[in-house]
Parts: structure tokens; sequence; C-alpha cells
């Protein structure tokens, strides 16, 4: 009898109950492993005992925040088990955000803006007593403009006609979010927050496609600290821009074309080389053609992309009776007008021995700078990344290098995100790479922020 009653205990159903206990570790439901008793304490998803008469209402947001933002090593094991199950399957593999990112972005931006605001009061000997003006400081140069077309619009009478250059989605943003914060400049900083973040994000799922996770964040380390990515967090475009045409990528590597098409096109209604995206795409699309040889009609998705455009042109002609008015304001205002790009380089490298000083280092030697920058990765974009990207590079660089007046070429280059999946390359196969991009970046990132917030031309 005793024999039995053992087998019984240690037998065929306790290797069951043995299964059953590994697998409520590993978060498996009541239902699945038929555990009745357990279903009636706990409901039906949940091996968590409750008292009777309590009805399973689900867990609180906050507690499944708490779980994705904290990381499961840090949530008690029992608190896990219960909420894993319920948490969306792409949420909780970590497919839509990662908390690592976004508070290495968040932690990035206010460590510039602290900097920035305190360079501020040390060299100009001002003080900035409310937290409005730490914003305010950096409403220079273009964000005048943003800031003019987000409250105004368009015109075409006076000086203020210079404004059609600026394209319009960004500015479109920032007067929809006035509405909900009842300022323009508070609204502008939440809508590059936001962008900036998702840039964030998107670059990261980007480069984890062909790339260990290492290199992913190594990637987004370098675009936050790049010497010029001070715009993404002000009331520039750059942030907007850079997701949008990163998410436009990341949907073609998914394969996801009508999203192509959608970003694309908003892509073009924020900058004027959004226009590049469509080339790119198309050797996405035969380079995806070569590897299954079978024709996918999802593909002509990427005949949206240019549409974009065309509503910027709609634009110019509504606002001025001239569909290309933005040239002849460029010529005028800003003195671009198109040449080769051997001109372009060549009129760079001779501002370098100007005068002042001031100029020739900062109209000179850092443009000649990045441009090279661009030149030599665009190179190695062909040798080491995918086409498309080297596509995008290229494309870039011929249209910020063929005007005659070459100017704000470090700020263009930002948003040329394959710079930073080279450097991460090099950066985790050697250290003193990792260190050398790191000390340089955020030097030039410091020179560069305190010379903006002053009033100085910083691109």
């Amino acid at each position: 009898m005793s024999k039995a009653s053992t087998k019984s205990r240690t037998g065929k159903n306790g290797k069951q109950l043995g299964h059953s206990s590994t697998d409520l570790r590993a978060g498996k439901t009541g239902k699945e492993l038929g555990h009745a008793s357990t279903q009636s304490r706990a409901g039906k998803h949940s091996p968590i005992p409750q008292e009777e008469g309590i009805q399973d209402t689900g867990p609180s947001l906050y507690s499944q925040l708490k779980l994705l933002i904290m990381g499961r090593d840090r949530v008690p094991q029992r608190i896990r088990t219960y909420l894993e199950p319920r948490i969306p399957k792409t949420v909780r593999q970590g497919q839509w955000f990662d908390h690592r990112v976004i508070l290495m972005v968040l932690a990035v931006k206010g460590v510039v803006i602290l900097f920035a605001g305190q360079s501020y009061q040390v060299f100009e000997n001002k003080a900035l007593p409310t937290l409005y003006g730490w914003i305010e400081i950096w409403n220079r140069w273009d964000s005048v403009r943003h800031m003019r077309l987000a409250e105004s619009g368009y015109t075409n009478v006076g000086m203020w006609r210079m404004d059609i250059v600026g394209f319009p989605l960004h500015p479109w943003l920032v007067r929809l979010g006035a509405f909900i914060f009842q300022d323009y400049l508070v609204s502008a900083f939440v809508v590059s927050g936001l962008a900036s973040v998702a840039a964030g994000l998107l670059l990261y799922r980007l480069a984890s496609i062909d790339h260990s996770d290492q290199l992913a964040l190594t990637s987004v380390w370098f675009l936050l600290i790049f010497p010029t990515s001070y715009f993404l967090h002000i009331n520039y475009n750059e942030s907007l821009f850079l997701a949008l045409t990163v998410g436009c990528f990341l949907a073609a590597r998914k394969e996801r074309w009508p999203l192509v098409g959608i970003l694309g096109a908003l892509a073009c209604l924020t900058r004027l080389n959004g226009l590049v995206i469509f080339p790119a795409l198309v050797v996405e699309v035969f380079q995806q053609y070569r590897a299954t040889l079978r024709w996918q009609w999802q593909w002509l998705w990427i005949l949206v992309v240019p549409l974009g455009f065309g509503c910027y042109l709609l634009l110019n002609k509504q606002v001025t009776g001239d569909m290309f008015a933005f040239i002849a304001a460029g010529r005028e205002f800003f003195f671009k007008s198109f040449a080769t790009p051997w001109d372009g380089v060549r009129g760079t490298y001779n501002m370098m021995w100007s005068d002042p000083p001031t100029n020739a280092q900062m109209l000179g030697v850092q443009e000649f700078v990045f441009l090279m920058l661009g030149a030599v990765s665009t190179i190695a974009c062909w040798r080491v990344l995918r086409p498309a990207y080297a596509v995008w590079m290229a494309g870039n660089w011929l249209l910020f290098s063929s005007i005659g007046f070459v100017l704000s070429i470090p700020r263009y280059t930002l948003v040329l995100f394959p710079i930073y999946l080279l450097f991460a390359k090099l950066a985790v196969a050697r250290l003193w790479v990792k260190i050398l991009i790191t000390t340089w970046s955020l030097l030039y990132l410091a020179l560069f922020a305190s010379l903006f917030v002053r009033g100085h031309w910083a691109f």
C-alpha cells in the first residue's frame, strides 16, 4: 500500500507536477497546464492566488510600464510571471521600444541643455531665472524662421517671403502642438523631443537587423553625441526628418511598403533631401528582387514618396504663383546656386585661409572636415553596408556640396545615419577608436552648443 502511494506521488503524476512547476516559472498559463485549482483561485491566466470574491481585473498600466522600463531582473519573479502573458508579444520582445535607448536619449538631452544653459550664464554673465529661459536661448537662426512659419504661415510680402525655403511639416506640427501647450516654443521642443526619441529607437531597430545588440546601441550613442546633435533637441526639423528617414528604411527592410510610401512622402514634406530617399528605395527594391526573383506589386508604394515634394511645390504655387519660388529665394537671400561638387569643395577649402579666424574655423575648417567625413563615409558604405544606404549617403553628399556657397554641412551631416553604423563597427572592434570618436564628438558638441546659445553661428 505504501509502495503504491509512493508511486502515485513520485511516478507519472509526480513527473507531470514537476513539469508543471517548471512551466509556471516559465510563464505558462493555468489553462494550458490543466490546473483547475489554480484557475479557480487566480483566474484564467494567473498563477497568483487571490482572495475569494475578488475578480481579476488585470494588471494596472503602471505595473506593465514598471515591468517594461525597469527590466525583468528588477521585478520580482511572482509579479513578472503574472504580468508577462498580459503584455503584447511585440512589446514584450522589445520590438517597439527599448528602455535603454529611451533613457539614453533623455539623459543626453538633459545634459546638453544643462551644459548649454550653464555655459551661457558663465560666458554672457546673464542669469536664467526661469525654466522658460533655458529653452529660449536656443531660439536662434533658423529656429526663428520655423517659429514664424508656425505662428503666421507663409507670405509673399516683404523680406519674410524668404521663408518659402522652409518646408511645412515641422511648422505644422508645432502649430498643432501649440493648441495643446499654449506656447509655440514649448510645442517645438516637445515635437523635437518626441522625434529625437523616435529617431533613436528606430535607428536601434534598423541596426539590430544586421548587427549585434552592442553595435546597435553604440550607433545610437554616436548619434546622440555627434558634434551637431544639439539640433535634435531644439526647434529645428533634424530630429523629425531623421525619424521619418530611418523609419522609412526600416519599413523597407521589414517589407511594409505602404508605410514606406507614407513615411517617405512625409520626409519630402520636411526637407528637400527627402527626395534622395526615392533612388535609395529603388536600389533596396532591386536588391530584394535579386534575392527572391519574384515581383511584388507592393513595391510600387515607393512612387508615393515624391508626392510629398509635389505638395511642397503646390504650396509654392499657392503662396507666390511660382512652383519653384524656393529656388529664387535661396539664391536671393542665402546665396545658394547650383554648382559642381568640386567648386563647392574648393570654395570651402579656400575659406580655411580667410580672415577673421572665426570665419576661417567655422566657415572653412569645420565645413571642410565634415565634407570629407561625408565623402569618406560614403565610400565606406559601398564596401561594408547595404547599397541603399550608400545611395542615401552619396545623394545627400552631392546635394550638399553642389552649391556655390557651401554652408551648414556639419548640421546636414547629422541626418546621414549610416555614419553612426560605421562609427559603431569601428568602435566595437577597437576600444581606442571608440574613445577617440567619443572624445572628438563630446568636445565639439560642447563647443558648438555653447556658441549656438550665445547667438554665434554654429551651423
